[in-house]
């Protein structure tokens, strides 16, 4: 099977780019290292094979460097979002919003499982 991405070194610098074969874009690894970037080519290139199992690898990473994102709802998202706010009238704004009826389907969900279709929803409510 042909690989989507290519791996080359530029001369001048000696960073590391891939070339995706379908859009012809080229994008900078950020390493001088070659093992790194042979690691970030393949990753690209299992995720243009098989997305549902780099989401899995994902969480899995995401669980390792925080226990409680695998449970983590939007509600506890909006809870500090509205605790960053050092303005009180844009905390109290943030507050109203939040408590909108519109987000009732979105509050209980946990974050890892949001799909596009669950913004959809709460747009439909708005509108």
């Amino acid at each position: 099977m042909k690989q989507r991405f290519r791996l080359y070194c530029r001369s001048h610098g000696g960073r590391f780019y891939v070339h995706d074969s379908v859009t012809g874009k080229q994008e900078s690894l950020g390493t001088n290292n070659r093992t790194e970037a042979l690691r970030f080519l393949h990753a690209k290139n299992e995720a243009v094979h098989q997305p549902l199992i780099n989401v899995q690898i994902a969480r899995a990473y995401l669980a390792a460097t925080d226990t409680a994102i695998t449970t983590r709802n939007w509600h506890s998202a909006m809870d500090e979002v509205v605790k960053a706010k050092r303005c009180s009238s844009t905390r109290q704004r943030h507050e109203r919003a939040f408590e909108d009826k519109a987000f009732n389907s979105l509050r209980t969900l946990p974050i890892l499982q949001t799909r596009p279709e669950h913004f959809r929803l709460i747009r439909e409510v708005c509108v």
